[in-house]
């Protein structure tokens, strides 16, 4: 039972746990400048004022908040990296769950053993909680780590709390990723269209932020999780994350749905 999804991990362990420790040490990194910044003096509020409303939203600048680690980590750790740059990640690796295995020949030989098609592909997504996993579980200490260095504090909780209900909003990219893997076939395009679609929907929810359009940014998953409410006013949306995690459920079903019907 599981075989393809412990095959697929033991192939994405090292690649995970590599970046893991590079998101982790550049954490630190972020971590151990801020008493420079601190003591810099620097009128954040006046500096984030002049920023475009557009980029404040999107990366949930606050310019009081900015002054504690607490809204420092949020900006520039789980704002970009977190909400950005992992879901592009996650979302182009499950890009080539399905597209890669069909042009290398392997999917062939994967179903013609006595395994479902929906077997093969819930197997495969599940595979990709590796990552996902391996950064929720490790990087949160070295912000521990990194806050007990500088003797700086931090809660804790919340931190944990943004990294696990970062969890189904990373699921909901690498439901993307899988959906245009199916429907696209070729690994390069699914990847690239996976990458584009993510980012396509973080511009939306940004840019349309405080518009008439606004409700457009409701087909977003950004829209459902937000760091900076849970690292800086303590505040969690437990509704956004049941929405998120019935969205990547509903986008997985989809996927079975097409790879069932589809001609490999």
């Amino acid at each position: 039972m599981l075989e393809i999804t412990r095959y697929e991990a033991r192939r994405r362990a090292k690649g995970s746990l590599a970046l893991t420790l590079g998101v982790g040490v550049f954490t630190l990194l972020i971590v151990g400048i801020f008493p420079s910044i601190e003591a810099s003096g620097v009128d954040f509020e006046a500096y984030v004022e002049n920023l475009p409303p557009a980029f404040q939203e999107g990366f949930g600048v606050d310019g009081a908040a900015l002054s504690t680690l607490e809204g420092f980590l949020s900006t520039e750790i789980y704002q970009f990296i977190w909400l950005l740059m992992l879901g592009l990640y996650v979302a182009y690796v499950a890009g080539n769950t399905v597209a890669g295995d069909i042009e290398s020949g392997r999917m062939d030989v994967v179903l013609a053993t006595p395994v479902s098609r929906t077997t093969v592909l819930v197997e495969k997504t599940l595979s990709l909680l590796v990552p996902i996993a391996l950064l929720n579980l490790v990087v949160p200490l070295f912000v521990l780590a990194g806050a007990v260095a500088i003797d700086e504090p931090l809660d804790f909780g919340d931190v944990l709390l943004v990294h696990l209900l970062s969890v189904p909003y990373l699921l909901v990219c690498a439901a993307i990723g899988v959906l245009l893997s199916v429907l696209i076939k070729r690994a390069d395009l699914a990847q690239r269209g996976s990458l584009a679609a993510v980012f396509a929907l973080f511009l939306v929810d940004t840019v349309t932020a405080g518009t008439d359009f606004e409700w457009l940014g409701t087909l977003s998953p950004t829209r459902y999780f937000d760091p900076t409410e849970i690292l800086v006013d303590s505040t969690v949306d437990v509704g956004g994350a049941f929405v998120l995690l019935v969205a990547a459920i509903v986008l997985v079903v989809v996927s079975c749905k097409l790879f069932q019907e589809t001609d490999i």
